[in-house]
């Protein structure tokens, strides 16, 4: 099974502009992702799909393959399928499965690639998504945190920005998943994907996943305990780059990885 990593990345972020290229400890985002992306045993290879020069011209420097997108794709999960071929072409492997990575996941851990990989490899499934705790009310409430809600056998059921399980009428406590920026893909799901018509919820919600959801496919959630921190404003970025201080993974790769 030949399983490749494919990082989303472009420059024009709705909610931060240019937040790839943006240092973190001295290094820009994109290449923490990709190094730590490759640092993932499951992973065959990895690669970055983007629309833009500025960071086509950084993987360069780095010594990470890029390929270069429309700048049309208003989803991550449409980017990596127009890359998927070209990756194919370029190397003369066929993919079999494709691992979605937001670079906006500067903190990732290697062994969270590893366990979403994992149960592709041991079942037939046709996409799998990594989900993680959430850990308090603020980031419950937060919309820039995506909500999953799965059902008894770990399907997802819906994918919201809104804090739901609801807690307004139920007294306990509910169960609180984020969906994190990794999922993995069997090629012909991932091929698919592109094939359906983008549906009312994937555009309310906007969040690529519910497009799967209403179409009547299935996702697999997978849980990870590890815990990270996207950057989707400028704010979560000095948040990041204050948590990454002493972070262990990074001596394997800031001083070549440094911005230019």
């Amino acid at each position: 099974m030949h399983v490749v990593g494919f990082i989303a990345a472009r420059m024009a972020s709705t909610r931060y502009p240019g937040k790839p290229l943006a240092p973190i400890r001295g290094v820009p985002m994109i290449g923490h992702v990709f190094h730590r992306a490759r640092l993932a045993r499951t992973l065959d290879d990895v690669v970055v799909a983007t629309c833009d020069d500025a960071i086509l011209e950084y993987c360069d420097g780095i010594g990470a393959m890029g390929i270069r997108t429309r700048d049309t794709h208003e989803r991550a999960t449409d980017r990596i399928a127009e890359a998927l071929p070209y990756y194919e072409e370029a190397t003369g492997h066929r993919v079999d499965v494709a691992v979605l990575v937001q670079g906006d996941e500067p903190m990732l851990v290697p062994e969270m690639l590893d366990e979403l990989v994992a149960p592709m490899r041991a079942d037939a499934l046709s996409i799998g998504n990594l989900i993680s705790p959430i850990g308090s009310a603020e980031e419950f409430e937060d919309p820039n945190t995506v909500k999953a809600v799965r059902d008894r056998d770990d399907f997802a059921l819906y994918f919201s920005r809104e804090a739901i399980p609801s807690r307004a009428k139920y007294s306990r406590a509910v169960p609180m998943w984020k969906q994190l920026g990794l999922i993995a893909f069997r090629r012909d799901a991932l091929l698919d994907y592109t094939q359906l018509a983008p549906t009312p919820l994937e555009e309310i919600e906007s969040v690529d996943m519910n497009r799967v959801l209403e179409h009547g496919r299935r996702i697999k959630l997978v849980e990870t305990r590890h815990r990270t921190t996207a950057v989707d404003t400028p704010g979560d970025l000095a948040r990041v780059d204050a948590l990454m201080a002493n972070d262990p993974l990074m001596a394997t790769y800031a001083a070549r990885s440094a911005a230019r």
